[in-house]
């Protein structure tokens, strides 16, 4: 299972909080995307899911129109919902929320912003809306694109690691991100290849 974050947006390059909002990718991001379909064109890809925001979908859809599948809308892949946070800075919410930045940061897994989700919540519907794409393709080589929030999560499903760790592993734009589903879960195969993007 290859999975990549979404190439960036004009809201990721200024930092601001992007979580359900549907943003599209900027100009940087489409290059992005492009040589995402150029690096993964052959690399026998048989379905292609995405988070159903637009940020996800403008990434897979070069390597889509290359080796001609649907794209696959999946609602269970989006980023987590941050609520009163979105279209904010990092800076702004720990101007404005103090305390609940604090224990944002602090990966309490019960603290979620005004309406959003709490990190729990997220678990419980992201890990699982990925383990049911990998069984239903059980023995392929499948795509999915979605946020640095789900790749974060399917990380620690991977390694083992508790919600509340700090991390300390890349989420590269339009990175390629390698996990193969086996019957004790997922395994890390591979992860934050850039090479394809260039510098």
């Amino acid at each position: 299972m290859l999975v990549v974050l979404h190439g960036r947006t004009g809201w990721s390059a200024q930092g601001l909080i992007q979580g359900h909002r549907d943003i599209g990718l900027d100009d940087a991001g489409l290059r992005q995307a492009d040589a995402l379909a150029d690096a993964l064109a052959d690399a026998g890809v048989q379905a292609i899911y995405t988070s159903d925001l637009l940020r996800a979908q403008q990434t897979a859809a070069p390597l889509a129109a290359r080796v001609g599948l649907p794209l696959r809308p999946d609602a269970g892949l989006r980023e987590r919902a941050f609520g009163d946070f979105e279209g904010l800075s990092f800076a702004d919410v720990d101007e404005c929320w103090p305390e609940q930045a604090a224990r944002w940061r602090a990966r309490d897994p019960a603290f979620g912003a005004p309406g959003g989700e709490t990190l729990r919540q997220f678990h419980a519907r992201a890990v699982p809306a990925a383990l049911r794409l990998a069984r239903a393709h059980a023995g392929e080589q499948i795509v999915l694109v979605t946020h640095g929030g789900v790749l974060d999560l399917l990380y620690r499903e991977a390694t083992g690691q508790p919600l509340e760790a700090p991390r300390s592993w890349p989420l590269a734009n339009a990175g390629i991100n390698r996990l193969l589903h086996a019957d004790q879960g997922l395994r890390l195969v591979g992860w934050g290849d850039v090479g394809h993007l260039g510098g």
